[in-house]
């Protein structure tokens, strides 16, 4: 693998948001939703918390980490507020608010990750023990929706590879996949068919020990809130945002592709490989460009900025994919 660079990536953008509605239409139809305005919409309740000023953190714990990553984007961080307010993790519901309203009942501790498949080494094992040999970094990385929104976000982790080498994968090893919690009682979007749950993810083994690829637990210096994932979640930079999978309670070694949950759902909207690419349009939205959120309302038709390969990082993560099809392999 080549030595790795610090993303070169312009600092001179900040953060606006806004998003499309197909969750909100998949909830009341059930069905596929064409998406309103080439994929984004506005929610109202996301646009008026966006108009406060800036408060202090109210979640989580404060957590100790070392800064100043060369793996970091200087790019200025969205606001904490926004990007707490604004999310996507449909167990708590469709909209964008939905998370940050309805998981007052998920209970993050204790915590628990399987490990299970093609390594020598697999049980369960406790989150202090997942974290215990690692310090604690904060890197910040750019986030791309594939909804063509972004943000910029400071996550508090450990590298994934450091920890999967812990776990001895075999040589059948191939890709790994992930699996989000799923409690009906403390998750009241999981009483919708939107996905078949549980939520699932999945890399390939080099993707997944890349130094760029962290499990976070942490955000603006505190531990995730559970709109974020808490307490356990995947952040790979370079790929669209829906394959950051949260909550993570099964990782497993595998020697076949695993099924992804989005891909299952829309296999010709959402590839296995969701890797951020300009050039390959969503059938129902082109990616060519993306809005920040910048908290300062969300604009549909302001701060849109142009996207760029593997969202700014193809010179880190390019020779991944030298030999495949990234118009194929989507």
């Amino acid at each position: 693998m080549p030595a790795y660079r610090p993303p070169r990536i312009p600092s001179s953008e900040i953060t606006p948001e806004a998003v499309w509605t197909r969750r909100r239409e998949l909830l009341k139809s059930m069905l596929l939703a064409p998406a309103l305005l080439a994929g984004c919409s506005r929610d109202s309740e996301a646009e008026a918390a966006a108009a406060a000023p800036e408060a202090e953190p109210e979640w989580g714990r404060p957590l100790s980490a070392t800064t100043g990553s060369p793996y970091s984007t200087r790019e200025a961080p969205t606001r904490a507020r926004d990007a707490t307010t604004y999310n996507n993790y449909y167990e708590f519901g469709t909209d964008k608010a939905d998370p940050a309203r309805t998981s007052g009942k998920f209970k993050s501790e204790p915590w628990s990750v399987e490990i299970a498949g093609e390594a020598e080494v697999t049980g369960t094992f406790t989150l202090e023990d997942i974290l215990k040999p690692h310090a604690l970094e904060e890197r910040i990385y750019r986030l791309r929706c594939v909804e063509a929104w972004s943000m910029v976000i400071p996550w508090i982790g450990i590298p994934l590879g450091e920890l999967l080498k812990r776990f001895k994968p075999t040589s059948k090893a191939r890709y790994v996949a992930f699996t989000t919690v799923e409690r009906r009682g403390e998750m009241p979007g999981l009483r919708y068919p939107v996905l078949d749950w549980p939520y699932r993810e999945g890399l390939r083994i080099d993707e997944a020990v890349h130094p760029l690829a962290i499990l976070a637990v942490g955000l603006y210096g505190r531990t995730l809130p559970p709109q974020n994932g808490a307490p356990l979640r995947l952040v790979v930079p370079w790929k669209y945002g829906f394959k950051s999978i949260k909550s993570i309670v099964r990782i497993d070694f595998t020697e076949k592709q695993p099924a992804t949950s989005w891909n299952l759902s829309a296999r010709e909207e959402y590839g296995f490989y969701a890797n951020v690419n300009p050039d390959v349009s969503h059938p129902r939205w082109s990616q060519a460009t993306e809005r920040r959120i910048a908290g300062d309302g969300f604009n549909l038709f302001g701060n849109r900025l142009k996207t760029l390969p593997f969202n700014g990082y193809a010179e880190q993560v390019g020779s991944l994919y030298t030999d495949l099809d990234l118009r194929r392999n989507y």
